[in-house]
């Protein structure tokens, strides 16, 4: 066992005293000893259950003969730092998290380990950690929110975010927010539409990393109990039988993840952290890859804010596994890829049934016949962007108009809820980079407001930013190479025309080459927009959008 490095033998006689200071009985000590990740906090209402799958995971291990040993992991709500200063300090925890988590497991020479991240970039954090790591690992998440009910539908956090750009435009009353506002999020788990955390928490699933339901199960179900009991069994017949997570996150296995990606019509902040993790096993992974994988898989869920469906109607409907048995009945992934349960992606599916065909459509009645995510790729975009193509109404899949130009989300908020966005208009948020920013912050905030406006289906937005999960319509973000370092997007002007064609993955600025050569010649890098503490490294180390974000040592 790995663990024997800290406690066996006279030499590890004084770490043997400290683990008898932590009550440790010798036969404790004497079995493998796992970790336990958890993202448990009082501010995250995806994480506000977490004790409770941690304590089930502990009972897991101890029935399967592990030693269960508890460490936390930190966790940023999206929601709650969205449309501020805060927002600035989300994807940069995704580091944080891996850099922490690997830092606990290899000093104390854990030999498994279980994962139980929830919201947003603790999820790839950890699977970033668990590549790193490479002790048996898997996955349990907290679970998806119920969705609310507002006025007799469904509703989720996007509804919100939507209700306030509708009740800046004069089209909903203050009461009507406020209902809104105590009926939206009902429950405890990750927001309840096909958001960024339940699309990584279902592409773990995908990936191999977690178990059936991982990604749907709904956190106030005591199924989410029993999972969690179960990865704890899970972990230690995966130290018995030395399966490790490069074993399971192979190349084949990220694409697995990528085609699921498309049928699920995941957010777009996947085509940051699938790129990440990737790079964590060695697999250089091109956003491009996104473009052939999606023209042959077709997108198979609608899920908010696609459509009107919910992730408690994606488990009911057979979760991720029912998509991917769809998937892989018309040849579309690589069902011999190995996973947490000691056995491949085809022998897990091979008794997935799809309860609703209105849920996830099968293959000859999906909602289209590509993937959800799109990369587009232009003079403005070199290095690629990215677009959720599920979530665009038909008529702007092809636009073109003039660009209204601003140089933080802030400004463009104000010019949006002001009135001054007219239809047909491109809004351009720039300087919003991973390092520009920095941290990439994602914009809901004026995405939701443009939808809640009635603006969705004639203004596009696009952005060296990111969006949530929880955006729609067409919004492109992770525009390559960003503004802060030169990057096309730097040169734009209000007025300029620009061009979007998602069927023809283009992305235009109709400035002649001698004219963008000109602007090159006279754009100046700005000052760092923060220049001490964590986001300043932050800024300093960290790549384009079309890379994941990854953080790398300048050279």
């Amino acid at each position: 066992m790995q663990s024997d490095n800290m406690k066996s033998g006279m030499q590890q006689a004084p770490a043997r005293s400290l683990l008898n200071a932590l009550g440790f009985t010798p036969e404790e000590i004497k079995k493998p000893m796992v970790g336990i990740v958890s993202s448990y906090n009082e501010i995250v209402p995806g994480h506000m259950n977490i004790d409770k799958i941690v304590e089930a995971v502990r009972l897991g291990v101890a029935e399967a003969g592990g030693m269960p040993v508890v460490f936390p992991a930190i966790a940023v709500c999206d929601g709650i730092a969205m449309g501020h200063v805060g927002m600035k300090y989300s994807l940069v925890t995704r580091d944080l998290i891996a850099d922490s988590t690997e830092c606990m497991a290899i000093a104390h020479q854990f030999d498994a380990l279980v994962m139980v991240p929830n919201c947003d970039k603790n999820v790839p954090g950890l699977l970033m950690a668990a590549a790193r790591v490479n002790v048996p690992t898997v996955f349990v998440s907290g679970g998806p929110m119920l969705a609310g009910h507002v006025k007799g539908k469904k509703r989720s956090l996007s509804s919100m975010f939507e209700a306030v750009g509708a009740h800046a435009a004069g089209l909903m009353s203050e009461e009507d927010v406020t209902e809104f506002e105590n009926k939206v999020c009902p429950t405890c788990g990750s927001c309840s539409g096909m958001y960024t955390a339940n699309s990584m928490n279902c592409l773990t699933e995908a990936l191999g990393m977690g178990l059936s339901g991982n990604g749907t199960i709904p956190a106030v179900y005591s199924e989410r109990l029993k999972i969690a009991k179960h990865a704890g069994m899970a972990v230690m017949e995966l130290v018995r039988k030395n399966i490790r997570p490069r074993d399971i996150m192979t190349k084949e296995a990220i694409l697995n993840a990528l085609t699921v990606d498309m049928a699920l019509g995941c957010s777009t902040n996947s085509m940051l952290h699938l790129p990440a993790i990737a790079h964590e096993v060695g697999f250089d992974f091109d956003i491009s890859f996104a473009n052939p994988i999606s023209e042959k898989t077709p997108n198979l869920c609608h899920l908010a804010p696609a459509g009107p469906t919910y992730m408690e109607d994606l488990n009911e409907a057979g979760g991720v596994y029912a998509v991917m048995k769809e998937l892989a009945d018309a040849g579309l992934i690589n069902t011999e890829c190995m996973t947490v349960t000691g056995k491949t992606i085809g022998e897990n599916i091979k008794g997935a049934v799809n309860r609703d065909p209105e849920v996830i459509r099968p293959l000859d009645n999906p909602y289209s016949k590509t993937g959800g995510l799109a990369v587009l790729k232009g003079n403005l975009a070199p290095d690629g962007s990215v677009v959720k193509r599920s979530a665009v109404a038909p008529e702007m899949m092809k636009h073109e108009g003039p660009a209204r130009v601003f140089d933080c989300e802030e400004d463009a908020i104000s010019a949006i809820k002001g009135g001054s966005i007219k239809e047909g208009d491109v809004v351009v948020i720039r300087y919003e980079g991973p390092k520009g920013g920095p941290g990439m912050r994602e914009m809901l905030n004026p995405t939701s407001a443009i939808a809640g406006m009635g603006l969705g289906s004639t203004v596009a937005l696009i952005t060296d930013g990111r969006f949530s999960g929880a955006s729609r319509g067409a919004s492109i973000g992770h525009v390559s190479p960003e503004a802060a370092v030169g990057g096309p997007i730097a040169l734009v002007k209000d007025g300029d025309i620009i061009s979007i064609d998602i069927p023809a993955m283009k992305l235009e600025l109709k400035v002649s080459d001698e004219e963008l050569e000109s602007r090159r010649a006279a754009w100046k890098p700005r000052k760092p927009a923060v220049t001490t503490g964590y986001l300043a490294r932050y800024a300093e180390m960290v790549t384009s959008g079309n890379r994941g974000a990854i953080l790398e040592i300048a050279k």
